[in-house]
């Protein structure tokens, strides 16, 4: 799991152009096979192997700018969640200075190494808004994909990895979002996954900060939570 690139800086939830090459290098140099989710869906195994699904959340311009190339240049797949009440803007739910892909820049990009895919309208928090309310913040992300002619996947990234966990809500939330199409929800959780996934509403991701060394990356991506 991937956010914001830099040219400059690699700490936190910002990772370095350099370090996310090294990365990517050593991921096709290990011989990753690499995923878009919605090929997974009507999958109940995969190629023995190693096996990766990359991810970019919130849609940064400095994915297009910086990360695009290099999954081009490694011939590696990516999903990227797009916060679609941002088009245009910048990240307003955090530092309010990082700017966010426009509708054509979406549009735009190569769709061999990019699937697009949801991470809600206004960037809430899942678990402490209603269920209705979160209806309305997907139906609204539904509507503007309808409206723009993307093309998105039906996977879900829960914006801050958040969403119900009381058994009966989360049960109510589940069934919601299988209504409106969702195949796959993703939170963090930092454990490697089995496929077929035992919970496809609940997959978790492996959260790389741009401080790791190439030790601890290749340590994280080979086991999971890092003790």
């Amino acid at each position: 799991m991937y956010h914001h690139v830099s040219t400059d800086s690699s700490s936190g939830l910002t990772i370095g152009v350099s370090e996310l090459e090294a990365q990517f290098s050593w991921i096709n140099e290990q011989g990753y096979s690499t995923w878009h989710l919605s090929e997974l869906k009507d999958r109940t195994d995969l190629p023995k192997g190693k096996n990766m699904v990359i991810t970019f959340d919130d849609a940064y311009v400095s994915f297009m700018e910086l990360a695009l190339p290099l999954l081009q240049k490694y011939e590696l797949k990516a999903t990227v969640f797009v916060p679609l009440g941002f088009l245009g803007k910048t990240d307003e739910w955090n530092s309010g200075e990082l700017p966010i892909m426009t509708s054509a820049d979406l549009a735009a990009l190569d769709p061999s190494a990019v699937e697009l895919s949801y991470h809600s309208f206004g960037h809430p928090k899942y678990h402490e808004i209603s269920l209705d309310e979160v209806a309305s913040d997907m139906d609204k992300c539904f509507e503007l994909v309808g409206k723009s002619g993307l093309s998105f996947s039906n996977s879900l990234a829960y914006p801050y990895g958040k969403y119900p966990r009381d058994k009966g809500a989360k049960v109510e939330f589940v069934n919601m979002l299988k209504n409106r199409g969702i195949h796959f929800g993703l939170r963090i959780g930092n454990r490697v996954n089995r496929f077929p996934f035992p919970n496809p509403f609940e997959i978790q991701r492996l959260d790389i900060k741009g401080e790791y060394s190439m030790a601890k990356f290749s340590r994280k991506v080979k086991y999971g939570k890092l003790l």
